[in-house]
């Protein structure tokens, strides 16, 4: 179990009809007393349901790879966020999107190119950062301790206060079974990525050693260690933090949009299937400026 805000997968589920171009011919795929499905019809068939999407990937995703580069490591990396947050639930959901773990890692590299097509994209100014500054949060480290019942909490609570270890408690009662073993420690982490109650109980902790009460949240009871608290000095001495997050914060579904109808512009694409003639409409049109304001 994990405390992070679990994000849907939301991602293009399409990728099956990919490698049916190369088939060729027309042989049957399902053989049945009263017809056969043939590879034709059932690439038309894929075709007409998810072409657009699938093309509008494929073409991206083979400009992009020649300015951007996600290495594999990325991409495990963000696969194991993902599994981290449905834990033995992530088979079945990738299920229920119609992916395998295999075409999930395809479209997170196509997700993390455009990502980063996205950041090329932002403007940054002192004044943008310096007006982002105001509301900023550097990132802090906790350990915490997840129980399922308030009672429970209460206890772990009580036996910090009468001296012992946090990382023996966490062993001892914490469900996340993510953290347990490594004292409740969980990643550095910024406003927005938790669930709300956790976030605001963490950084209520001000010093390095304070404990919260138990916090409720969506998966039980917490009980918060600070490790390293939030730690803002000055515009100058964090720009180069206030500046990766302000950038991360502009990669929104809106800029996204706006920088791959950069990408189709300069890329000079041109749809040569008739039937998909349509797929890149809501990237050639001219209503939309190019870059985040």
């Amino acid at each position: 179990m994990n405390i992070k805000k679990k994000a849907a997968l939301g991602i293009v589920s399409a990728l099956a009809v990919v490698g049916l171009t190369a088939c060729g011919g027309g042989g049957a795929v399902v053989k049945t007393d009263d017809g056969d499905v043939t590879k034709d019809e059932l690439y038309d068939a894929m075709k007409d349901k998810y072409g657009s999407q699938t093309v509008q990937q494929l073409t991206f995703e083979k400009v992009l790879e020649k300015k951007y580069k996600v290495t594999d490591k990325a991409v495990n990396a963000k696969v194991k966020t993902y599994k981290d947050q449905y834990g033995d639930q992530f088979a079945s959901v990738l299920a229920q999107s119609g992916l395998t773990e295999d075409s999930f890692k395809e479209n997170i590299k196509y997700n993390l190119l455009v990502e980063k097509a996205t950041e090329d994209n932002v403007k940054v100014t002192d004044k943008k950062l310096k007006a982002y500054y105001k509301t900023w949060k550097p990132d802090i480290t906790v350990r915490h301790i997840l129980v399922e019942k308030e009672d429970t909490a209460k206890e772990v609570e009580k036996k910090l206060k009468a001296g012992a270890k946090f990382e023996d408690l966490a062993k001892e009662y914490s469900t996340d079974t993510s953290t347990k073993n490594n004292g409740g420690l969980l990643p550095a982490f910024g406003p927005g990525k938790m669930d709300a109650a956790f976030e605001k109980a963490a950084y209520a902790l001000k010093k390095k050693g304070d404990i919260s009460a138990p916090v409720k949240s969506q998966y039980g009871y917490h009980v918060i260690e600070m490790v390293k608290p939030a730690d803002k000095t000055s515009f100058e001495k964090d720009k180069k933090a206030v500046k990766k997050a302000y950038i991360a914060s502009q990669v929104t579904q809106e800029n996204m949009q706006k920088a791959l109808k950069k990408v189709y512009k300069d890329a000079g694409i041109k749809v040569e299937d008739k039937d998909l003639k349509d797929a890149f409409s809501q990237y050639s049109s001219s209503n939309s400026s190019s870059s985040s304001k």
